[in-house]
């Protein structure tokens, strides 16, 4: 074992708060930079996904090579990345360079999400999901961190304040790159264990290959609508298959059943928590704008406390019922959170107890998951780790982020249409295409121009609008329950859940 394996441990955690308080920080500044750069939802969105899927495809890449390149060499890149990134966005000036900006910073968020997961499985073999859930507590922790201060902090710096609130990830950044530049970091398990690198292509296999590949065809896609082109569906489409066909070819393996069926419902599990807390903030502000400017804020911030609390707790309650018990629980708590929330009006004590709900169903998603794909797959190493992980940020920075940015834009722009059809055409854009649907978003420099009435009667409906936007997400969570409870059945016809263990595996320094 490394002679500061407790000290390259917190800081791997340190690294994932980086991440979190810069992913935070543009949740909460999402409705500041929409009206500073007069930029629609669906933009807003692909922002928001900027920061998720790039990330994913990193962490895919790392994955490959991170065993050969090296763990430091790797988290040098990382720190690189949020450095740059930091100084992109800082000095942006519209919209391209918010997108660039954050991308560039999810770059950096896959490079640590490839190295601190394995690195973690590897430091306590024993005891994989309770300190894989210990470790991601960083993200709701570097989350509330960041929440707080943005909100303490106001609109401290006048009318460029936003420029240095974005580098409060530096910090973060810094105190990781620090700890980590003399550490001894340990040899992977699968690298311990002699398993080859072909085996660990066959955990993953060509199923998994061509989910990756087809939502890296919708990634494609995101990038090229920054500059106003697009790929056709079948071009899509082929960018999932060839690579998939040649994969097959040389490995000859569908991969794991249950860890393709697991990287589907991760698609559902990162729309349902990071899909959700990078809109909750902004869907949440119009709702509770009679409780104050950051009513919205404290939203996510207090979701993200109840986390990082709970997330200690994990290995416990998943000894007692499972790891998948776990995660049904909470698809179960979880939806019921959602739909109280989509219901749950502008009174803040309801919204807050809803939030509770909410909150304590999304805790132990994540990292659980990756407990369970390290203890069922761990010929995988790397590459298992980061591809459930991957494939979820993909989705969600593709699909899910962009997608509920423009079902915000369909739905309020048909509200408004329908209730008050003169207001309607004075506020809306052109005629927009995407994801199948049609419609006009909504100008935010035409409601400025509005009358207050105007726009009082404006901020209602999409206060109506964005409430119901978070009842349609709690179709998700349920989709998930009922997967969990196909796996709960599948281990119990084979008695009972047990983690798969790899033979002769001792940790040692590289």
């Amino acid at each position: 074992m490394p002679k500061n394996s407790n000290r390259l441990f917190v800081a791997c955690t340190m690294s994932l708060v980086a991440s979190a308080i810069g992913f935070i920080v543009r949740a909460l500044l999402l409705n500041d930079l929409g009206r500073k750069f007069n930029l629609s939802e669906t933009q807003l969105g692909s922002i928001q996904g900027a920061g998720l899927y790039p990330q994913a495809v990193t962490m895919i890449l790392s994955a490959l090579v991170v065993d050969r390149v090296g763990y430091r060499r790797s988290m040098a890149f990382a720190f690189l990345c949020h450095v740059v990134s930091a100084i992109v966005i800082m000095s942006a000036n519209g919209y391209g360079a918010l997108y660039w900006g954050t991308f560039i910073f999810a770059l950096a968020g896959g490079v640590v999400e490839g190295v601190i997961n394995p690195v973690t499985a590897t430091l306590y073999p024993k005891e994989k999901t309770h300190y894989l859930n210990i470790l991601h507590a960083g993200w709701p922790g570097g989350m509330v961190f960041g929440g707080l201060i943005i909100i303490t902090l106001g609109m401290v710096g006048g009318e460029n304040a936003w420029r240095w609130k974005v580098g409060l990830y530096l910090i973060p950044t810094l105190i990781y790159g620090w700890m980590m530049w003399r550490e001894e970091f340990p040899v992977q398990e699968r690298v311990a264990a002699g398993v080859s690198y072909l085996d660990m292509l066959k955990e993953c296999g060509w199923g998994g290959c061509f989910l990756i590949c087809l939502f890296l065809g919708y990634a494609m896609d995101e990038i090229l609508r920054v500059f106003g082109l697009s790929l056709p569906t079948p071009a899509i489409w082929t960018i999932g298959i060839l690579p998939t066909v040649l994969f097959a070819l040389k490995i000859r393996s569908f991969g794991r059943p249950m860890f393709v069926f697991l990287m589907l419902i991760m698609t559902l599990l990162a729309t349902t928590e990071l899909g959700t807390d990078s809109w909750i903030a902004a869907l949440m502000t119009p709702v509770l704008r009679d409780a104050g400017p950051n009513a919205g804020n404290w939203v996510l911030i207090y979701t993200s406390a109840i986390m990082f609390v709970l997330r200690f707790f994990a290995g416990p309650i998943a000894h007692r019922i499972s790891p998948l018990g776990l995660l049904a629980v909470c698809a179960g708590v979880a939806c019921v959170g959602l739909t109280w929330l989509s219901r749950a009006g502008s009174a803040p004590m309801v919204v807050f107890l809803a939030a509770t709900c909410y909150g304590v169903g999304k805790t132990f998603f994540w990292p659980t998951t990756l407990g369970v794909v390290s203890e069922q797959f761990p010929k995988g190493g790397a590459l298992t780790l980061s591809s459930v992980s991957a494939v979820g940020l993909i989705a969600v920075g593709v699909i899910g982020n962009p997608l509920l940015g423009t079902v915000q834009d369909n739905s309020l722009d048909k509200m408004l249409a329908t209730q008050s059809p003169a207001l309607h055409a004075k506020v809306v854009e052109n005629e927009q295409h995407k994801y199948g649907f049609v419609f006009r978003p909504v100008d935010k420099t035409k409601v400025a121009a509005l009358t207050p009435a105007e726009q009082s009667q404006v901020d209602q409906i999409r206060s109506t609008n964005n409430q119901a936007t978070l009842g349609k997400v709690a179709l998700l969570p349920a989709i998930m329950l009922g997967c969990y409870l196909l796996l709960i059945g599948y281990f119990r016809s084979r008695g009972g859940y047990r983690e798969v263990q790899l033979p002769g595996v001792k940790a040692t320094v590289g």
